[in-house]
């Protein structure tokens, strides 16, 4: 019980000291000795008793400490060593003694009846007794603490006093040789203290760099990293640039801003202050970046993809993972493409040199397709082969219908141009009696399939591949456009619209209306029917139908297949091999003959696959075969 006790008293008086000290630190130092209970004096206590204090946890006061073996049985004790029971009375006795003088906070003074002297003669008693080395050990954490208040406040020659006190005691001389290293450095903290005061009040907080005050308090803390002052130097300092820090990001100076919370994240690192003032700043550059997002978004509406770029850039460096910004890239980037323009959208471009418009034009996309058709695909023909994949890399606008008859009327009055029918005086002509194609003299673009006089809004038809191009050069002229007939892969693509299927809405027959085609449910006005038609299917219409009557595929466009067949640019050629895979037409010097692409409304079924193309001389004019303009972009 009485080793128990000892150990108890032992670890309750270090608690003591440690409580004492800190208080003593922040509160004022009470004095090192204290004229209380007077207790039993020890003997002679010498100050240079060789011991080592093991870094064993003190005694929790509250807890009764664990009942240690016989002295005899202990594995700190000796071989054989025993102490008489005169001896423990003695031992316990400086215990109690030491941890008395403790609680009256006399630590070291006097020397005859402090803590520090009373657990060393305990422990002359017995070198191993645990509460006398907790208690020993407790002691000088606590005079060290003392000592390190005594230097935040500047008392020099109390600190070198407790130095001379502590000296002798080996136990401790790890926590004297740290209070030393920093006595010895308080001359050179002092002076940067003063450096840093000077520094301070002529403005030089952080700059110059390697003259500013906070050089100066760095340092100081680097000797001495318990130093208040220099702490409270730095705050100030921190403080200071979280202002400028603020005052910058009201300016939309945010890079400066950023610089400035960095830098104060390197004075004093996890401030609370630095948390309140990043958030701050963060929502002055979101209340920025809204209006820089919503300021590129009115000039790509307004297609001014110049300042819309500029303003995305700005908004991108304050929020760099703001989804609104990607999507902006994304319309930045098909405005460029599309020069300033969106898939999908009409263009109507006006003539600059008298009143009216060009047609009306569908932005298509740019894509990747597989053109021409696969080997196995029913009703294939080799020269639709070999399939192979065509980028459509250059953004173009596709007429939105057939070039119609009051289009084409416009050309001929402004220009007097005279078409390849006229000059040769005739075209071919369904002849209702016979059931056939066939040529009569004096038909033209006025006329219409029966060679009767045709509907301003029906597709332009008897027109040849050269009175084509000669109305695309035109509407050029009026425009400052360039116009032209789209390429054979441009029209593939178009007519495809994403589709990979042999027709445009499937592989087999339609199964509802979706364009003018053969079906066995059409009818002449005599009544003939078609004998290679898409089974119950009708359409309304025997021959061609007004421009856009039927629904338009998914880029916008109407008839596309079906109506009337079109001419485009390319020449014909009998194979895909060594065409061009980027979507331009395959133009060879004096070619012959042209392609035509598209089923018309008098087309077999097989026609009307996505990948049918069939050659035709330029001046050739029929009452299956249109045209549609395209722009360059």
């Amino acid at each position: 019980m009485a080793i128990r006790n000892r150990h108890a008293i032992g670890g309750a008086a270090g608690l003591a000291l440690l409580a004492l000290a800190f208080a003593w630190r922040w509160m004022g130092a009470p004095a090192l000795q204290d004229a209380g209970e007077a207790a039993p004096t020890p003997a002679a206590v010498p100050l240079s008793v060789p011991l080592v204090v093991p870094d064993a946890p003190v005694a929790d006061a509250d807890e009764p400490a664990p009942t240690p073996p016989p002295v005899a049985d202990r594995e700190d004790a000796a071989p054989g060593a025993g102490l008489s029971p005169e001896t423990q009375d003695e031992l316990e006795s400086a215990v109690a003694a030491a941890a008395a003088a403790a609680a009256a906070g006399r630590l070291v003074a006097p020397a005859e009846d402090s803590a520090l002297g009373w657990y060393q003669r305990a422990l002359e008693i017995d070198p191993r007794d645990r509460g006398a080395r907790e208690g020993l050990r407790a002691v000088v954490e606590a005079v060290v603490e003392v000592g390190h208040g005594l230097l935040d406040r500047g008392e020099i020659d109390e600190v070198d006093a407790l130095l001379a006190t502590l000296a002798p005691v080996p136990a401790a001389r790890s926590a004297v040789d740290a209070l030393r290293a920093r006595r010895e450095a308080q001359p050179r903290v002092a002076e940067l203290l003063r450096q840093g005061a000077q520094r301070l009040a002529a403005g030089q907080r952080f700059e110059p760099e390697g003259e500013s005050a906070l050089d100066s308090y760095r340092a100081a803390l680097a000797l001495d990293e318990r130093n208040g002052v220099a702490r409270q130097g730095l705050a100030e300092i921190e403080a200071a640039v979280l202002e400028r820090a603020l005052a910058a990001a009201s300016e939309d100076q945010f890079d400066d801003a950023d610089r400035l919370l960095a830098l104060a994240a390197t004075i004093l690192p996890g401030m609370p202050s630095q948390l309140s003032t990043r958030s701050r700043v963060l929502d002055l550059k979101r209340g920025r970046a809204d209006g820089l997002i919503q300021a590129a978004g009115a000039a790509l509406d307004a297609r001014n993809a110049g300042a819309a770029e500029g303003l995305i850039a700005r908004a991108l460096a304050l929020l760099p993972d703001d989804p609104r910004i990607a999507d902006l890239q994304s319309r930045l980037a098909d405005a460029r493409t599309y020069a300033n323009q969106r898939p999908g959208d009409v263009i109507v471009d006006p003539f600059v040199d008298r009143e009216g418009s060009a047609p009306r034009l569908v932005v298509i996309p740019v894509g990747e397709f597989d053109m021409g058709s696969p080997s196995g695909e029913r009703g294939r023909r080799e020269h639709e082969g070999p399939q192979r994949r065509v980028r459509i890399a250059r953004a173009f606008a596709l007429a939105q219908t057939e070039t119609t008859v009051a289009d084409f009327r416009r050309f001929v009055r402004a220009s007097g141009y005279v078409t390849d029918a006229e000059r040769g005086g005739n075209s071919s002509i369904y002849d209702e009696k016979s059931g056939r194609i066939a040529t009569r003299a004096g038909v033209d673009w006025r006329r219409d399939y029966l060679g009767e006089a045709a509907r301003d809004d029906e597709p332009v038809l008897h027109v040849s591949f050269n009175d084509a191009s000669a109305y695309a050069a035109w509407l050029s002229e009026r425009t400052g456009r360039v116009y032209r007939l789209p390429s054979e892969a441009e029209f593939e693509y178009a007519l495809r619209a994403g589709t990979t299927t042999r027709y445009f809405w499937g592989n087999g027959n339609p199964l509802r209306v979706v364009g003018n085609y053969t079906g066995d449910g059409d009818r002449s006005r005599t009544g003939r029917a078609w004998t290679r038609a898409f089974p119950r299917y009708s359409d309304g219409h025997f021959g061609p139908a007004p421009s856009g009557t039927y629904p338009a595929n998914p880029f916008g466009l109407f008839d596309m297949n079906g109506n009337v067949s079109e001419w485009v640019e390319d020449c014909w050629h009998d194979s895909f091999l060594r065409a061009p895979d980027d979507g331009s037409a395959w133009v060879n010097r004096g070619c012959a003959r042209r392609v035509v692409r598209g089923g018309s409304w008098g087309s077999a079924s097989e026609q009307f696959r996505s990948a049918y193309r069939t050659p035709s001389p330029p001046d050739v004019r029929s009452a299956r075969i249109g045209f549609r303009v395209a722009r360059d972009l």
